[in-house]
């Protein structure tokens, strides 16, 4: 079993230390796409920077000509009209390369995120069961914000620093003496060696920085998600104190990482510092001895300009780059966790028509240390009606699970029309399932939205007709928005019963063959439970139907009833059956009535 949720990514990044320079070859393809905006986009750069060097090789020739040595008869017109355009091509090809570059980014982001957002749904249950939102979401947002900074720098600052080094290096080999470029590569080794190690012991601290910004990041949503638990219990103060405790260790590995940065930037403004100084001495004698022109010795200030200035932004290119890569590795390390649920090849779809269910001695188990059925075998004829009830933790709720193939059986079989489930297509044996949760949680969005996502390309009309049906239809029609109520964070502005009404009109919208009632109206008073259960059962007519059942009085007229304890079948047959086994389930319906009779004296006192 492959690591699952949060604990998978660091785990990653942990073996991909020193090797995040793979993750380009992940993200070639996306960048290929468009292989002409790249060359189109590198080809402004080269003259960009053609004309960037040419630059002070103008205006040496521009300062010679002045000189009242030369005995210039008139001002070098022609040389400053070069200047000023070469001066603005520098600027015109950089912002058209960013221009034509611009789609190949945004387009690499979108589709790497597109393609994340679908493997994370693509991924089992069990991923999300165990994943940490908060630090998820964190990596996702900062490996598609490290695309734009990656392509960026790499593109646009790292080759362009090797391009303009090229160009500088042999201007200074063909125009002056060795010793000029001799101090100029040896300071840009030292600067590089510099800026490489100590940049590589600053990405410790950036990378502990970013894991503390994601603990922090999920502690605050993971609370603010709970807010009416923190607020039942008071503990306002203790969820700002474990908030506080992460921010706090942010802040100090934060202080590191900045401190670091001003030790980063002194060093690397000593070697430049040194070297110019150099090479401006060099100059200055070979001007003094008439060896050189003034022109030169501009010609050598600006050429060294040109290069020590994109150079001194070195080490934070270095630095973001390797950010970007490790950003990128956790965001890619979520492509590579397993897929536990997976089509097999030459898997089919379910065929027309009214479906039957078979479970063939099931054991499942969520945890090896824990199993939760055993030998679990019944059948779902076409058009019938099956309940299961039993304690809490008794696995009712699995069985809906393992028929979606959330998870597949650990032993046995599950079919669906004699075809074992792990050979159909998941998406054609989902469509074909309707289910009404327990816990129904909503989109953030309208009541129409939340309806309709039980169809997308259903009408209106047919989104109105469902909510008639599921009785909630006058409840929203009483709303001042009406279908366009905002339900809130996962439906929180609506009651239980409300959100499980708008989850039975999501799944009539649906019109699935195989229908599943997970405790569906266990959110609903007595009387809205009739009156859903009486509904219900209509729509149920001529489907196959699993009912998981909490409340025996909405399963008596089930065609079969299973009684389950502890993952075990322990008793079957109808509600008249079970009654007369004497049984658990017997068991279980005289302790409902004399609950149901207690209540029903209590809402009888209230009423007089």
């Amino acid at each position: 079993m492959a690591t699952h949720g949060r604990r998978g990514a660091p785990g990653l990044a942990q073996r991909m230390r020193g090797n995040e320079w793979r993750v380009l070859g992940l993200l070639a393809p996306y960048v290929l796409e468009y292989k002409w905006r790249v060359a189109v986009a590198l080809g402004c750069l080269i003259v960009a920077k053609l004309a960037n060097v040419a630059v002070p090789l103008v205006m040496k020739q521009v300062v010679d000509g002045l000189d009242a040595r030369v005995q210039a008869v008139a001002v070098p017109f022609a040389l400053l009209a070069a200047y000023g355009l070469l001066r603005f091509s520098t600027t015109l090809f950089g912002e058209l390369r960013d221009v034509v570059f611009i789609r190949v980014t945004q387009r690499a982001i979108r589709r790497v995120a597109l393609g994340v957002f679908r493997h994370l749904h693509s991924l089992s249950l069990r991923f999300h069961l165990e994943r940490q939102t908060g630090g998820m979401t964190r990596d996702i947002e900062r490996g598609t914000r490290g695309i734009s900074t990656l392509l960026s720098y790499l593109l646009f600052s790292i080759i362009p620093v090797i391009l303009e080094f090229s160009l500088v290096a042999g201007v200074l080999l063909t125009k002056f003496d060795w010793r000029f470029a001799a101090v100029t590569f040896g300071a840009v080794i030292v600067y590089i060696a510099f800026t490489v190690s100590v940049t590589e012991w600053r990405m410790e601290i950036r990378r502990r920085a970013n894991e503390l910004d994601s603990r922090a990041n999920t502690r605050a949503i993971d609370s603010l998600l709970n807010y009416e638990t923190v607020k039942y219990f008071g503990n306002e103060e203790f969820e700002a104190r474990r908030y506080d405790e992460q921010l706090t260790k942010y802040e100090s590995a934060a202080t590191k990482n900045e401190a670091s940065l001003g030790l980063l930037n002194i060093g690397q403004s000593l070697i430049i510092a040194l070297a110019v100084t150099a090479l401006m001495v060099l100059a200055a004698q070979g001007v003094a001895g008439g060896s050189l022109t003034l022109g030169d010795l501009v010609l050598v200030n600006g050429l060294l300009i040109q290069l020590y200035i994109p150079l001194n932004f070195l080490g934070m290119v270095y630095r973001e780059i390797k950010q970007a890569l490790l950003d990128l590795d956790r965001m890619f390390g979520l492509l590579t966790e397993h897929r536990e649920i997976e089509d097999r090849e030459g898997a089919v779809p379910l065929p027309p028509g009214s479906l039957a269910v078979s479970f063939s001695g099931v054991d499942f188990s969520y945890e090896k240390a824990r199993q939760i059925l055993f030998g679990i075998s019944f059948d779902i004829p076409a058009g019938h009606r099956v309940a299961a009830v039993g304690h809490s933790g008794s696995g009712k709720s699995t069985l809906a699970r393992l028929l979606y193939r959330f998870y597949d059986v650990s032993v046995g079989s599950i079919r669906v029309n004699g075809i074992d489930v792990r050979d159909v297509e998941q998406k054609s044996l989902r469509a074909a399932i309707g289910i009404v949760p327990q816990d129904t949680v909503l989109f953030n969005d309208t009541i129409l939205y939340n309806i309709r996502y039980g169809r997308p390309e259903a009408s209106d009309e047919e989104v109105v007709e469902a909510a008639r049906a599921a009785h909630i239809h006058d409840f929203v029609s009483s709303l001042p928005n009406q279908y366009q109520t905002q339900v809130g964070e996962r439906g929180l502005k609506l009651s239980g019963g409300e959100k499980q009404r708008v989850a039975i009109a999501r799944a009539l919208l649906k019109n699935p063959r195989i229908l599943i009632f997970d405790e569906a109206t266990s959110a609903l008073d007595s009387r809205a439970e009739k009156a859903i259960q009486a509904e219900l059962e209509r729509i149920a007519q001529g489907r196959t139907t699993l009912v998981i059942a909490h409340r025996l009085s909405t399963i008596m007229d089930a065609d079969q009833i299973l009684v389950l304890n502890r993952g075990r079948i322990v008793e079957r047959g109808t509600h008249q059956q079970l009654l007369e086994l004497k049984g658990e389930y017997a068991r279980m319906w005289a302790l409902q009535r004399q609950a149901a009779e207690a209540r029903a004296v209590l809402e009888e006192a209230a009423a007089d």
